[in-house]
Order: structure tokens, then C-alpha cells, then sequence
């Protein structure tokens, strides 16, 4: 049985601004829309609609969050992931052609860094979300250099 390295759990945290920021604004919109179109007991239902919308994202992305791992073997790198079907990758490093670390607005306000595996084959979808910059950063050299040393000639 392997053990899966898991992502921060700052990426857990970003996840959780996102979600409570869009349902701040999704329960105002509600409410003020029911209020609009009738009473204040549509504006409660709006509001109660957008409770339980955010309810439910929050759930999903707590699953997504938790299903994601990798372990680095001595071959290759395997990356699993998914809440409702669930997904192993494996990527030999002599097949990686090279590793990209991206960061977006979110991430890079809570240290976040997605390192990115791209191999010759198209549907290649190894992709490891949520680490810290730094460990982003290492990840990415390392597999760099794994993939050099195992390159099988392409």
C-alpha cells in the first residue's frame, strides 16, 4: 500500500474562501430577488435555495479535496484523484517532456501552485493541485530531473 502525499490544506482553506464568497453573493441575489418578484417569504426561500446550494458545493470540493494524492515511485509518478469516479494516472518520468507550475489569483494569494505533468500523449491529465509554492517549485525540479535521467528518447 502506497502513501499518497496530499495537497496543503491551505488549498482546502482557498476552496472554502471561494465558496463562502460566491455564497454570500448567491444568497443576496436570491433574497433580493424573491423579495422583488413577491414577499418575504420568497426572499426566505431564495435564501434557503442558496443555503443549501452552497451546502452542497461545499460538500463536493471537501471530497475533491480529500480524494487528490501522488507518490512518487522509483519509475514513475502516480496521481490519483476524483470524488465520484475515481482516477489513478500513472506518468513514467522517461515519459514526461516537461512539468509546469501555474498559479492563479486565488492560489496565489493563499501560496498555492499547481504542478502540471505534460507528456507526448494528449489525454496525459497528471496534475497535482494545492501545494505550496516552494514545494511546487521542488516537485517540479525534481520530476525535471527524474524525467532527464529516464528519458527513453523522444
Amino acid at each position: 500500500m502506497e502513501t499518497y502525499a496530499r495537497p496543503s490544506p491551505r488549498l482546502w482553506l482557498a476552496r472554502q474562501t471561494v465558496i463562502a464568497m460566491g455564497g454570500a453573493v448567491l444568497v443576496a441575489l436570491l433574497s433580493a430577488g424573491g423579495a422583488a418578484i413577491a414577499d418575504g417569504r420568497m426572499a426566505a426561500a431564495g435564501a434557503g435555495l442558496a443555503i443549501v446550494l452552497v451546502a452542497a458545493s461545499w460538500w463536493v470540493e471537501r471530497g475533491r479535496y480529500r480524494a487528490w494524492g501522488y507518490a512518487e515511485r522509483d519509475e514513475d509518478l502516480v496521481v490519483r484523484r476524483g470524488l465520484l469516479f475515481r482516477r489513478l494516472t500513472v506518468v513514467p518520468f522517461g515519459r514526461m517532456q516537461f512539468v509546469d507550475v501555474s498559479a492563479g489569483p486565488v492560489d496565489r494569494l493563499f501560496d498555492l501552485a499547481t504542478v502540471q505533468l505534460h507528456t507526448a500523449a494528449a489525454a496525459t491529465d497528471a496534475r497535482i493541485p494545492g501545494l505550496r509554492t516552494a514545494d511546487a517549485t521542488r516537485l517540479r525540479d525534481r520530476l525535471a530531473a527524474l524525467g532527464e535521467a529516464r528519458s527513453s528518447g523522444l
